[in-house]
């Protein structure tokens, strides 16, 4: 089975920087490694809207030519946030906060408890699945997770 990695929204907004941006070519450099170790790299849809929605706030056509090149280069790299993800979400939302250790503000949308269910919802064993990221401490609580620059096919 090959190591699926899901694409948070640090890494992603970094892969489709454009071109000459010391960090994206970095991170472009790791993805093509990953994916030729046979890796699958994945754009979950609450990433992608974290991208999308700065990319709109500061009218960046061109950013948003990239981030869709990107999403749609390779078939299903694009993962849907299903309704079981959400449900999903809403439980880890609920047990954060019940623990006393809540991962956003109360009215915040909160994108990580979102991300790691749509990780947890894909049916693979935990160690063939993580989450890339800028920024592991609330991902880590709830599903794998780590730095991109840490993480090997």
């Amino acid at each position: 089975m090959s190591r699926l990695i899901l694409l948070d929204a640090g890494p992603l907004g970094i892969v489709t920087k454009r071109r000459g941006v010391p960090d994206a070519e970095a991170c472009r450099a790791w993805v093509t490694h990953c994916l030729r170790q046979g890796a699958l790299v994945l754009v979950p849809a609450i990433a992608y809207y974290e991208v999308r929605r700065e990319l709109e706030r500061i009218h960046n056509a061109t950013g948003l030519e990239r981030l869709e090149a990107f999403c749609s280069a390779v078939p299903g790299r694009y993962l849907p946030l299903s309704d079981t993800a959400l449900r999903l979400g809403c439980r880890l939302w609920a047990q954060a906060r019940n623990a006393g250790m809540p991962t956003a503000a109360p009215s915040e949308l909160d994108c990580d408890v979102l991300l790691a269910a749509q990780a947890l919802t894909l049916d693979l064993p935990g160690a063939d699945r993580i989450i890339a990221t800028t920024n592991v401490g609330h991902l880590a609580r709830f599903v794998a997770a780590d730095l991109w620059t840490h993480i090997t096919p």
